[in-house]
């Protein structure tokens, strides 16, 4: 028997290796505002390098669409040349051999449809002016604008009560933002050309803990002119504090005893500690909002009242019902909507989950809170039941992660089919159809029946987290538009017929996140200005402090520390801790000041008004 060696990577494997985590980072870094042109050369090369080389259409083909498409960067291409680009990609998607041919040729036809301007201008002038139009990337991302080089450049110098200034002229939310914001700003990170992308939220939370309470700005002199806004969460504050701020005087009709809305009543005190949410809407209305409590619209006060005592009124309803499951026994004994369960749990109201089974079905962050308030209400085990994957979950990874921790089951690839009930009607189960994943759609891979026998999960609980609804009968009575249960709108949040009524939020866009809520408020309050017959900026006078000059080399992302989960799952006490003045000066300092030094700087400086 001839003697065998273990296969172990050389030098150049290694390195090639490196080379290819580098390159997943670097693309993951990619920000928006990149010339898609020249992002589509480089993806179509890096196609190109793996294909095998045995059919013609990979080997030649893409070969030829590289060279048009450097024809297009490098000013040598005319009118023919995107026709001739066309019949290429179809051609290689119709005879290429394996998948990998099909799929670069497939991205640059996909191309060739969706941003053919981009092409064309190319053609035009003979050049690409992406370069003088990159946004800093965090900015970009941030659905609300908010200067995030220039706080974490405030935190890195101590001066914390300036970055919540700073953080406040485009988001009311600094500190409830820490706590619970899905930091989009981070995904395309230019640290991560270097290292790992900073952890923007949590130097938003080390400001916010290290500041104190600082109070707003002033107001501008007052207009006269006094506002209705109809709902008291995350978009009805942000709209009643941006046009307070602007000299209109906001009154705030609230059906619920606190303001809030879903931020209240919807995510769990471990997560979004109320009294840190109290902070920011306390600076909301030391503006000079006012509030009226209990008052429901259509039943207490119709709109068409509400539009003759106010000059404008704002629609802020949010997503507060919710879907239904639509399978057999719904109705029964056991079952709860997630946002009725979390609703009660905020208000004080008993939920008896002790010493129960409790099975969740979703796989969101609502479905996450439902299963770790869950375990804090005392149930003997909790499951969460997701018809796609681990990696298809909505929820926020750390959600996850933090529910699993917590003992949590997370049962997935499994479709709810039918309720179980017991002699007596009560739930005794929940019958699950097996699913395995099938085709990609939209970017994102499906699920159907594997052809397995259906299970059932014991349970004597079972709580609904598919979806959140918009209450709208009362709105359609008052002659408001509502289309596919949203409320129809113009582009700048009016309606036809109606140009006193305003509305935005989730209510208009459906579900969404809280700092897009916040992002639709700032859009609409800068609309209603305008109606008034007003053009007001927001100003913030804070110095950004001079970027330093010291490229600091890879240095370790800081990541938030949480309480033990053998600890945390007794209380409703915070999980997340905050970083230490070391970490926060750290972790501030790997920022890369792209507003200066990147593509911020081809602006002409940092803009200061909306």
């Amino acid at each position: 028997m001839s003697r065998k060696s273990i296969n172990i990577p050389n030098r150049s494997q290694r390195v090639v290796e490196g080379l290819y985590k580098d390159l997943e980072r670097r693309i993951e870094a990619s920000p928006p505002g990149l010339c898609p042109v020249d992002m589509s050369l480089a993806f179509l090369e890096l196609c190109h390098s793996q294909t095998c080389g045995k059919c013609t259409p990979c080997r030649i083909g893409l070969g030829q669409l590289k060279l048009l498409i450097s024809d297009v960067l490098e000013g040598r291409a005319d009118e023919t040349t995107l026709p001739l680009m066309e019949k290429n990609a179809k051609s290689i998607m119709q005879s290429a051999d394996c998948a990998i041919g099909y799929e670069a040729a497939h991205m640059v036809y996909k191309g060739l449809i969706g941003y053919r301007e981009d092409y064309e201008a190319h053609i035009r002038d003979g050049r690409c002016a992406c370069q003088y139009k990159h946004p800093v990337p965090c900015v970009a991302m941030c659905p609300a604008g908010v200067d995030v080089p220039g706080y974490i450049a405030l935190a890195h110098a101590g001066r914390h009560a300036d970055a919540v200034r700073l953080i406040r002229k485009d988001n009311p939310f600094p500190t409830t933002c820490a706590f619970i914001c899905e930091n989009p700003c981070e995904a395309r990170c230019r640290r991560n050309m270097v290292d790992s992308a900073i952890n923007i939220r949590g130097i938003k939370r080390f400001v916010a803990d290290n500041a104190g309470f600082v109070p707003p700005p002033s107001c501008a002199p007052a207009t006269g002119k006094e506002i209705a806004v109809i709902g008291g969460g995350p978009g009805g504050l942000s709209a009643a504090y941006y046009l307070q701020l602007m000299g209109h005087q906001v009154t705030i009709y609230e059906s619920l005893p606190q303001l809030g809305g879903m931020l209240r009543y919807g995510i769990p005190n471990y997560r979004l500690p109320k009294d840190r949410l109290d902070h920011d809407i306390q600076a909301i209305l030391d503006t000079g909002v006012k509030v009226i409590h209990g008052k429901y619209i259509g039943k207490d006060v119709t709109l068409q009242q509400l539009r003759d005592d106010y000059d404008a009124v704002l629609i802020t309803i949010g997503a507060s019902t919710y879907k239904t499951l639509g399978i057999e026994n719904e109705d029964a004994e056991g079952i709860m909507p997630a946002v009725t369960m979390l609703r009660d749990v905020s208000k004080g109201t008993e939920v008896d989950l002790k010493g129960h089974n409790v099975v969740v079905i979703g796989g969101g962050n609502v479905a996450m809170d439902a299963v770790r308030t869950a375990v804090r209400l005392g149930a003997k085990k909790v499951s969460a039941v997701y018809r796609r994957r681990i990696a298809d979950m909505t929820a926020l990874p750390n959600e996850i992660h933090g529910a699993v921790a917590e003992s949590v089951e997370i049962v997935t690839l499994s479709a709810p089919s039918r309720i179980v009930l017991d002699e007596n009607g009560a739930v005794s189960g929940l019958e699950i159809l097996p699913q395995m994943i099938s085709a990609i759609k939209d970017g994102r891979a499906s699920v159907k029946p594997s052809g397995l026998p259906t299970t059932i999960i014991p349970c004597t609980r079972i709580i609904s987290a598919i979806g959140q609804n918009i209450e709208t009968a009362h709105i359609v009575a008052s002659g408001v538009p509502v289309e596919r249960g949203k409320i129809k709108t113009a582009s700048s949040g009016g309606f036809e017929g109606m140009p006193d009524v305003f509305a935005g939020g989730d209510c208009a866009t459906g579900p969404a996140t809280v700092i897009q809520a916040i992002a639709a408020a700032k859009v609409v309050a800068a609309n209603i200005d305008e109606f008034l017959g007003y053009h007001h900026t927001i100003d913030c006078p804070v110095e950004i402090p001079v970027p330093r000059v010291i490229v600091t080399g890879p240095c370790g992302r800081v990541n938030a520390v949480e309480r033990d989960s053998q600890e945390r799952i007794h209380d409703f006490d915070g999980v997340e801790l905050c970083m230490t003045p070391a970490e926060g000066h750290q972790e501030s300092g790997r920022c890369l000041r792209c507003d200066h030094f990147g593509y911020g700087i081809f602006k002409g400086g940092r803009e200061t008004s909306w």
